[in-house]
């Protein structure tokens, strides 16, 4: 079956990385990057070659369209899991990690480089801006690949509180501003939405920039 555009990345996060964010909050991004390397890398290579194999499109052109179709999964998943307010912020932080790594790759795909190629998860963290430069990024990755999932200490509410903090962190929300719209019902639908188009569109910005040049 061939890569569609109206597939949705969030429907396909992998229930072993719900385990392993849980367990290891604090790690978090790491253990996405390293998922979504395995999952996302073959749908961004196969996407590339068949945008190239049907149609005559540049290098930015492909990237761009790659931008547009994340931004609107990105809007559409805060839509949906805007209604619970707080009771939905993990799953739509972890939903938007889920959507914005898929891009990355995506955009990388559309200039050619290879999706599987082990530091695109490092540079994904670079972007994420979760590191400074990918060799560290690549060695905190190589890190918890080698090392068993450790259990955070504490209670589950903290659990959660700390996992929703690093995956917020991950995916751009760096302020209490930008963060405390998610956690009202109702009015979290439309801040959702447009936060996670906004935000969204900006990692795609960064990502053209770096594998364009």
């Amino acid at each position: 079956m061939g890569v569609t555009e109206t597939s949705d990345p969030r429907a396909e996060v992998p229930a072993s990385l719900w385990e392993r964010v849980r367990a290891d909050p604090v790690r978090a991004p790491e253990h996405i990057a390293l998922a979504a390397s395995a999952q996302h890398a073959p749908a961004a290579g196969a996407w590339a070659a068949e945008k190239r194999r049907r149609f005559a499109h540049d290098h930015r052109e492909l990237a761009e369209m790659a931008k547009r179709r994340h931004a609107t999964l990105a809007r559409f998943e805060g839509a949906a899991t805007g209604v619970g307010g707080i009771f939905t912020v993990v799953p739509d932080l972890l939903g938007l990690a889920w959507i914005q790594t898929r891009l990355v790759f995506f955009v990388a795909a559309a200039y050619g480089y290879d999706p599987h190629d082990p530091m695109r998860p490092a540079e994904l963290l670079v972007l994420m801006n979760l590191y400074d430069d990918v060799a560290t990024a690549r060695a905190a990755l190589d890190g918890v690949g080698k090392t068993l999932v450790e259990s955070y200490v504490g209670s589950r509410t903290k659990r959660d509180e700390t996992l929703a903090m690093r995956l917020a962190k991950m995916v751009g929300k760096r302020t209490a501003r930008r963060f405390a719209g998610r956690l009202i019902p109702g009015i979290a639908i439309a801040f959702n939405a447009i936060g996670n188009e906004r935000d969204t569109r900006a990692l795609a910005d960064r990502a053209i920039r770096f594998y364009g040049g």
